[in-house]
């Protein structure tokens, strides 16, 4: 039934790597020519119900517009610290080279553009300058020592190279682990690796080659090659004000790292601080995002026995309490139905609706829950289905395997859980799989052994004869060239068989070539039992499956069903002979979950055998490496705040944000590292001198790095829409962890340097000449 008139139902199920837009307008081609020609004559007319192609093209128009918000924020937060028109103009053109190379690398990898790549090229907005924002900040202090615009570019550039390539190789290397995820976990982080890894990747080509270049362009157009000296009455009271914070940090870094006691001290409080937010913040897991499709879902089980005509009457019920919606855009605060379909078949039962209102599709649940609870013997479960989910009802699930030799055992354990769940749960919605009832009507018919000797025949023959007149059966397949195969099934008419008794009285040929009916063959009885036989693992099995609420995540939800539903029934002894296991996405996620812990340590152990081969010292990128549990902390803070004005759970895809991280936050670390052992080495500066000029030089980009990024990234998080569910906790992780770092690693590296760079040999102070403007 489809808004109260009778119909079928017809579903177009996609392959794997097919363009859904592209698919979705053939069909929808194909279905307008059928209606026009074929279907018109006889008064039949095919409705489109649903396509994802609104949601797919808003979710895409969504954060293209945030790819333009972010890089327009980002360019608005370089000239605020820039404060030059012509240094923000250098730096800018980094994202749009970028992001139209990565277009290009996409396209080469084979990759489509979709709503996680487009994500991932998002996300890297915001770090699209930084590389370029380290370079262009150390031409322009070149500048400032009077060098000449060439000079300025080269040296300002071939001083902090290493640096950048060290920042970009690490963000780069924390992506490796990743692409090789298997399941829908690996497919969304594959997306996000190729973008973030081809965009960064462009971003150090451009940052020294085109940025250099352009600097000295226009340096030389704008001044002609002269440098005039900085003017300090014209400084802005912005840059003031930068000064100012610059002191006060550079202050207390002074005095942190005074002596090996105040250094302990900084780097134990502030680490502990960090490790303890992260623990008592950290928030349950969940598996996929279960996005905001524009369709609500009832799967319904009905009581055992009910014919056809109550099956009807049910779908006309379920129309006339949902009338007064049918067609309205909104009635009494709840969004009116677009489109309402319902299938009553002998083996299963569904109700589903589409919104007038797109993104309101949810509010209709509570109606389809009270409708399936007005039915007496009925329960269901009303769900929304995942933007990722592909078979029926199972989306965002816990399936509980209820396994053994004994069926009434196992029909017994399942009926007391499924009670309790209900009882001491209500906002669980559980469905049982196949059912946990064996009064179903069952029809058994028994061979007659003797009989079917006489005729020639066996219990195998007989079995596959009933098989024919039923469901029919395989018996060859017809290939045509250039098109699919079809199968050749042999079976009786429909209209013969009608009911058990047609088919005890149909008349079968025997081998010895008598036509005999099945009833001289066998014996029919009438019985009950359960509607289907299932098995896991060579077990009979009856599932219960498990919706929760979308407010509670799915760890929190699986560890109250082993802690206050599972061990008591076994300490009651209910579950005695009976296996009780948990499936569905609770068991993607545990796998996830423990494959992105392994990806996190992999992810770990590269960047920091990388930094090493690039820093030739072991000791060096162990100290940047601690930035990692103070952006580690960052991510959770981030993610609990963004979880105060909307509900985020920590989903598998918000998980991969600490993984990022890692490549992230130790560019920092980098440039403090890397400026102080130039300072020591050749620049002829004392230990303690060293770090201090170097944390003092690189504040300004670090900052400034860290505010294009965080700034770049804030319309993904807090513009709301069509897909943003997906990358929103993504963000947030990102964000926070960024945010935190910052603060804390320009207290914390610093420290720990101090003791490791004594090992350094003090090189010789440069010469004048060297200083002078060649």
């Amino acid at each position: 039934i489809h808004n109260n008139s009778p119909g079928m139902a017809i579903g177009i199920i996609p392959e794997a790597g097919v363009n859904i837009l592209e698919l979705t307008g053939r069909v929808e081609d194909t279905v307008n020519w059928l209606n026009e020609v074929k279907l018109k004559p006889h008064g039949i007319y095919y409705h489109w119900v649903y396509d994802q192609r609104w949601y797919i093209k808003g979710a895409i128009k969504l954060i293209r517009n945030n790819i333009l918000i972010g890089g327009l924020l980002a360019i608005t937060v370089l000239l605020v610290f820039l404060r030059s028109l012509r240094s923000t103009i250098v730096v800018a053109t980094a994202i749009p080279i970028s992001v139209i190379g990565t277009f290009i690398f996409m396209d080469l990898t084979g990759r489509s553009l979709n709503v996680v790549s487009l994500a991932g090229i998002a996300f890297a907005v915001g770090m699209l300058v930084d590389n370029s924002i380290v370079v262009i900040e150390n031409i322009d202090r070149h500048r400032k020592m009077g060098k000449t615009p060439f000079n300025a570019a080269y040296d300002g550039t071939q001083e902090v190279w290493g640096a950048v390539l060290a920042s970009t190789l690490t963000t780069i290397a924390v992506f490796l682990p990743v692409v090789f995820m298997q399941e829908e976990a690996g497919q969304l982080f594959r997306d996000i690796a190729i973008a973030v890894v081809g965009a960064v990747s462009l971003s150090l080509i451009i940052s020294v080659t085109v940025i250099p270049m352009f600097s000295r362009k226009l340096f030389e157009l704008s001044g002609r090659g002269e440098y005039k000296g900085n003017n300090e009455k014209r400084v802005s009271s912005i840059a003031g004000f930068g000064n100012r914070i610059v002191g006060l940090i550079t202050g207390i870094i002074s005095h942190a790292i005074a002596s090996w006691h105040s250094r302990v001290i900084t780097v134990g409080t502030l680490t502990l601080v960090a490790v303890l937010g992260f623990f008592a913040l950290m928030p349950k897991t969940d598996y996929l995002p279960q996005g905001n499709r524009n369709f609500v879902l009832n799967i319904l089980i009905p009581p055992p026995g009910l014919s056809n005509e109550a099956r009807k009457e049910i779908g006309e019920g379920f129309f006339k309490k949902a009338e007064y919606l049918i067609g309205k855009e909104e009635v009494d605060g709840v969004p009116g139905i677009l489109h309402m379909f319902y299938v009553g078949s002998d083996s299963f039962m569904i109700a589903g609706a589409m919104s007038t209102k797109w993104d309101r599709a949810r509010e209709l649940l509570p109606l389809f829950r009270r409708m399936i609870f007005s039915v007496p013997g009925m329960v269901g479960v009303s769900m929304q289905p995942g933007i990722f989910q592909r078979r029926l009802g199972r989306a965002r699930t816990i399936d509980l395997d209820l396994s053994g030799g004994d069926l009434n055992a196992i029909v017994r354990a399942s009926g007391m859980m499924f009670v309790k769940l209900m009882q001491e749960r209500p906002n669980y919605q559980v469905r049982p799989i196949p059912s946990i009832e064996l009064i179903y009507p069952e029809v058994r018919i028994l061979p007659d052994r003797d009989r079917l000797k006489a005729n020639g025949m066996s219990t195998l023959d007989l079995g596959i004869t009933l098989d024919v007149l039923m469901d029919g059966r395989d018996i060859g397949d017809f290939k045509q060239e250039g098109r699919k195969k079809i199968d050749l099934v042999l079976k009786a008419g429909a209209e013969d068989i009608a009911t058990p008794e047609d088919l005890y009285n149909s008349m079968v040929v025997t081998p010895t070539g008598r036509v005999v009916p099945v009833s001289s063959l066998s014996d029919l009885k009438r019985t009950q039992g359960i509607n289907q036989i299932r098995h896991l693992e060579r077990s009979r099995a009856i599932t219960l499956q498990i919706t929760p609420p979308l407010d509670v995540p799915l760890q929190a939800v699986m560890e109250d069903i082993v802690q206050n539903m599972i061990a008591p029934m076994k300490e009651q002894g209910i579950l005695k002979g009976v296996d009780v296991e948990m499936a569905g996405a609770a068991d993607k996620l545990k796998f996830t979950q423990k494959a992105l812990q392994w990806n996190f340590v992999l992810a770990a152990l590269i960047a920091y055998l990388l930094m090493s081969a690039l820093f030739g010292n072991f000791l060096y990128p162990l100290i940047i490496m601690f930035t990692v549990p103070l952006a580690g902390a960052g991510g959770v803070m981030g993610l609990r705040f963004l979880g105060l004005f909307v509900n985020q759970p920590m989903d598998i895809l918000t998980m991969l944000g600490f993984v990022i991280l890692i490549g992230v936050v130790v560019n920092n670390a980098i440039l403090i590292v890397h400026q102080s052992l130039n300072n020591v080495r050749y620049n002829g500066m004392e230990h303690r001198e060293a770090i201090i000029e170097a944390t003092r030089t690189r504040l300004r980009p670090i900052y400034m790095s860290a505010m294009t990024s965080i700034f770049g990234m804030l319309p993904l998080v807090v513009i709301p829409g069509a897909g943003s569910e997906l990358y929103r906790g993504l963000g947030s992780v990102i964000l926070g962890g960024i945010a935190v770092s910052t603060v804390f690693t320009v207290f914390v590296i610093p420290s720990l340097l101090m003791f490791a760079i004594r090992m350094e040999s003090v090189g010789p102070k440069p010469s004048k000449a060297k200083e002078s403007v060649q």
